[in-house]
Parts: C-alpha cells; sequence; structure tokens
C-alpha cells in the first residue's frame, strides 16, 4: 500500500493566536478574581472552662502579705523601717530584724509555696535611695555564712505607688 505524498503547496492548517490569547487572560482574571486570601494563623480566642483549683493554690491563700514601710525625715534618712503594724527601727540592725521576720512568716527558706508570696515596699517620697536597697536585699535572701551561698527568701517585690512629699 502506497502512502499518497501530499503537495507541499496543499494548504496548511493556521490556528489563530489572538482568541487563545484572550481565554488565557480571560481564565487568569477568574482565577485571581475568585481567590481566597487565608488569614495566617496565630490567633486562637479559646474560652477554656475554669477548673478546679488545685490544693497548692489552697495553702497560698493562707500565706500573708508583707508590706514593708520606710518612713524619712526631709533631709532623705530613714526615721522608721515597719513591717506590717510591727515598727522595727530605724538602724542598721532593723534591716537584720526585717530578715528575720520575713524568715519567721515564710517559715523555711526555698519552700516552694514562697514563689507566690509578694513583698510590697512603701518608702516615702524623701528616702535616699540606700535605704530602699537595702530593705529590697534584706526581703529576697541571706548569704549562708558557712557555704556562702545565697539563701532565697522571696523572689517578688513589688512598689507602692510613690507618695508626693507632705510640704509639696
Amino acid at each position: 500500500m502506497k502512502l499518497a505524498k501530499r503537495d507541499a503547496g496543499a494548504s496548511k492548517v493556521e490556528v489563530p493566536m489572538a482568541p487563545m490569547i484572550d481565554i488565557t487572560f480571560q481564565l487568569l482574571i477568574f482565577f485571581m478574581l475568585n481567590l481566597k486570601i487565608i488569614a495566617p494563623e496565630g490567633n486562637f480566642d479559646i474560652n477554656m472552662p475554669i477548673g478546679a483549683p488545685s490544693q497548692a493554690q489552697d495553702d497560698d491563700v493562707n500565706l500573708p502579705d508583707i508590706k514593708v514601710g520606710l518612713k524619712s525625715d526631709a533631709q532623705g534618712n530613714l526615721t522608721q523601717l515597719t513591717l506590717g503594724q510591727k515598727n522595727l527601727g530605724n538602724d542598721d540592725a532593723a534591716f537584720d530584724r526585717l530578715s528575720g521576720e520575713i524568715l519567721k512568716i515564710i517559715v523555711r527558706p526555698g519552700n516552694p509555696l514562697t514563689k507566690d508570696i509578694e513583698v510590697e515596699i512603701d518608702a516615702d517620697y524623701e528616702l535616699q535611695y540606700k535605704y530602699v536597697i537595702k530593705a529590697v536585699s534584706r526581703c529576697t535572701g541571706r548569704l549562708d555564712p558557712q557555704t556562702g551561698q545565697l539563701v532565697r527568701y522571696i523572689e517578688k517585690i513589688k512598689f507602692a505607688p510613690p507618695h508626693e512629699p507632705k510640704g509639696a
């Protein structure tokens, strides 16, 4: 069987390109307009149910708030150091008494329940900075004389809002 040869002058099939380009752009625009952009994940507004309080939280409720008051004169010298309603004096030994009283409150240094106790320091406006630092140091802990290691008492310390001087 012989195949017929095609004539070189026979009609060549031409595909029109302009309608194909038009269809391509129409499809592109269709897909672009139907694209839904998804917001990135990360903000999950979840309302979790409130669980029953644990036993450790009940023990924390019994621990008292510790309020340290530092009163000063007009020159900024310490006139009175108080722990709650108890007056501890105004000398350097007053800060040692403060450390001893805090140790009585927390019972045992390093106690895991003391991590939630907070000391509030209420210092007079004119008080010199060194007295505030001494109070903070004595509330946070002491150096063990035998080992030289820091023994932690309380880790959370906050300051009461400053009071304006009485003469202002």
